[in-house]
């Protein structure tokens, strides 16, 4: 998807460094590895960004690095995208914009729908693997992406793209910056909407980005304020379909499905996902003398929105109807939040060390509940008076960390990086399904607790010549997330512990002029992770409850050749084992009275593969032009973490072509790009669900699963426009 990503950005070992910093960028090196740090990563900069596919969210942008698995729920890259690094999810993916958390405080998710077209803004973005450096919000407990905006042009530019493509998609953006005024004074702003029919039924999608930055530069002083909005409506997507349906029709969905009074199949219109996300940022930087510098970030994330649903034959009562009998409905599952952040560090540099400590504070609020608009047995009923449910959540965080590079000769550096996170999290209030079961107190969410952490990290990394190598160590932790909370603690709820993870990492690479090569093996060893084992809460959802022993152990290679001037090759391949110790399911029975257990021993974790791997070809033809292919192939997955084959996602692999010209004119550059994406029309899936309950006359676990259908091949074309 991605051309010409030189290899020191695929690649797993810190083959290359960002560039000198300056003032207005190193608000983000708090959080980023510098070159002789021992943390595994890449580096993807500003102009792969630009000459990404247009319509791909960043995780299907980040798709050709080493270990990661992407997918996109309506086919065009615009919509829901989920990624996953090292098997990792991505509630264990730490995102991080300017130094500042994006990933939800309550879920540890992030929804990149709700902040689309970042590839157009950013000027650089680090995907660390492992647990990486020290970061502010949830912790990193499989890798981190750290992005950055921060960066002032020289001169007054300004830019105009205009892309399409199949499926109805359109993107348009446009982007104007003063560069740095004789004043000190600059701003940028950059405005993005795009729009999709989608691949599959209902997947459709409108989306609106703004950016823009007002600052101030000048001597040993940066002032910044930073704002960010993204904006979208957009077709549920998320329930996928079953495998059945998937051979029928693969663009099927079932979202709004009902029947009107003659027993015909009708869409409802706006079964829609809804969610405006606002980001305002304060920094100010400021140096002090030659060794130091201190950075100050103060942060507010406001989002609010919801989604809408047309659903049968529900029950009255449980929508809070003091009423009997059914009824089809129309509904709104709605949600706000808030999000304060401030942060600061102080950074000291010298020949020998580099010493970075910082204090990280965060206080979150986040609201759900649910409002009724229409039931078709009693359209004249006033609404607004039932009791549906209404749930809160406050989270606060306070973390400190201190980071040391000391380089005791030329060619070595000891790294040292120590964290504390104390976090307070309380959740109150009816979930949506308590009427269900009565509507007593004692199942209303009523959660308060507390978790300390300390985070240590220590590596050493040796350079001679063309070679590199280094080790490292670190321990981290991760508190459960909402989704993980609120069904535990229903009914009689279990105990949930935090989860614990050990992680080495070991690498070396060789930098020549036309070849490189690294490896690096990793060990990632989990106590308590969090599964779905089967369990069910006493509202009949899954819960997720600590397995003891797991872990993630793989080596990942890289090599890059450049055997021509025009031609360059790069690959990537990461073989793992991805296992639980030993794995008992759960299973309900038909009737949901009791629940069966089946024990299967060591298993391989769900949506794992043990093998991911790519390659590339990229060409320069012709002055200005330039040609790249690509594939990507990621080995079977499984649906659960029972190992079954029934509950097998089949290894697929997909080709990726990108073609361009730049032309060079009296007021500019003009730039036309061509994407082709699954250049080979391969008809796959890459991800689902799964359904299962026994049956106790036949001593038998019934089940079926559910995917998610990955578009054939289609095109885009982009004309940017740089003056």
């Amino acid at each position: 998807m991605k051309k010409t990503l030189l290899f020191a950005a695929l690649c797993v070992l810190p083959l290359c460094a960002a560039a000198q910093e300056r003032l207005d960028s190193v608000v983000v090196s708090a959080t980023r590895a510098g070159k002789e740090t021992p943390v595994t990563y890449d580096m993807v900069g500003k102009e792969e960004l630009r000459q990404s596919n247009p319509s791909a969210s960043l995780p299907m942008t980040l798709n050709l690095l080493p270990s990661v698995v992407t997918y996109n729920e309506n086919g065009t890259g615009l919509g829901n995208s989920s990624m996953t690094i090292r098997g990792s999810k991505g509630s264990q993916i730490n995102v991080t914009l300017n130094g500042i958390t994006l990933n939800d405080a309550e879920s540890q998710e992030v929804f990149w729908v709700n902040i689309p077209a970042l590839t157009s803004l950013l000027s650089g973005v680090q995907v660390q693997r492992g647990l990486g450096t020290s970061a502010s919000g949830p912790g990193a407990f499989g890798a981190s992406i750290n992005m950055n905006t921060a960066f002032v042009r020289s001169e007054p530019s300004a830019t105009v793209e205009l892309s399409g493509g199949s499926f109805g998609t359109f993107m348009t953006s446009a982007a104007i910056s003063s560069g740095k005024l004789p004043s000190g004074l600059y701003f940028d702003l950059a405005m993005n909407v795009g729009v999709t029919d989608g691949y599959i039924r209902n997947g459709f999608v409108e989306s609106t980005s703004l950016f823009a930055v007002v600052g101030w530069l000048r001597g040993a002083n940066s002032l910044r304020l930073t704002y960010l909005l993204g904006d979208q409506r957009s077709g549920i997507t998320w329930d996928g379909i079953d495998l059945e349906q998937y051979h029928k029709d693969r663009r099927y969905n079932g979202a709004g499905e009902y029947y009107d009074d003659n027993g015909n199949v009708c869409y409802y219109p706006n079964q829609t996902d809804n969610y405006a996300q606002h980001h305002l940022q304060l920094n100010y930087t400021r140096q002090l003398g030659t060794h130091l510098t201190w950075v100050n970030t103060v942060n507010y994330t406001r989002g609010d929105g919801y989604d809408e649903y047309y659903k049968m034959n529900r029950k009255f009562p449980n929508f809070g109807f003091p009423l009997s009998g059914r009824s089809d409905m129309i509904y709104q599952k709605k949600m706000d939040n808030d999000l304060w952040v401030a942060a600061s560090s102080l950074r000291y540099r010298s020949a020998l060390l580099d010493v970075t400590g910082g204090v990280n504070l965060s206080w979150y609020r986040g609201g759900h509940w649910g409002e009724v608009l229409w039931a078709k047995e009693a359209p004249d009923y006033p609404y607004s008076t039932l009791d549906w449910y209404n749930n809160t959540g406050w989270k606060r965080e306070q973390s400190v960390f201190v980071r040391a590079e000391y380089h005791p000769l030329h060619w070595l550096t000891a790294y040292a990086d120590l964290q504390y996170r104390g976090i307070d999290y309380k959740l109150l209030g009816a979930d949506d399904d308590w009427l269900e079961y009565g509507a007593v107190e004692a199942d209303r969410l009523n959660y308060n607790k507390r978790w300390n952490f300390f985070n240590p990290r220590a590596g050493v990394t040796g350079a001679w010549g063309r070679h590199k190598l280094y080790a490292s160590v670190a321990w981290g932790h991760r508190e459960p997330g909402r989704g993980d909370i609120k069904e535990n603690v229903k009914g009689a709820p279990t105990s949930i512990e935090p989860e614990k993870m050990l992680d080495t990492e070991l690498g070396y690479a060789f930098t020549g002029r036309r070849f490189q090569a690294s490896a690096n093996l990793y060990l990632m060893e989990y106590w308590d992770m969090l599964l779905e084992t089967g369990r069910l809460s006493s509202s009949g959802y899954a819960i997720k409850e600590n397995v003891p022993r797991s872990w993630r152990r793989g080596i990942e290679l890289c090599l890059g050749w450049e055997p021509l001037s025009w031609l360059k090759l790069d690959g990537n391949v990461t073989l793992s084992m991805n296992q639980i110790a030993d794995y008992t399911s759960y299973v309900p029975y038909e009737d949901y009275s009791a629940l069966h257990a089946v024990r299967y021993g060591r298993t391989t974790m769900l949506m794992s593969p043990s093998v991911i791997a790519m390659a590339r070809a990229a060409f320069r033809p012709w002055k200005g032009g330039r040609i790249s292919v690509d594939a990507k192939y990621v080995g079977k997955q499984y649906i659960d973490n029972s190992m079954r084959e029934e509950m097998a996602i089949p290894a697929w692999w997909v080709a990726n072509l990108q073609a361009g010209h730049q032309f060079k004119l009296p007021l500019g550059l003009l730039d036309l790009s061509v994407y082709v994406n699954n250049l080979l029309n391969r008809m796959y899936y890459a991800a689902g669900w799964r359904w299962e309950s026994y049956n106790p006359a036949s001593d038998k676990v019934e089940s079926g699963i559910g995917v998610y259908p990955q578009a054939p091949c289609i095109f885009m074309v982009k004309l940017r426009f740089t003056f």
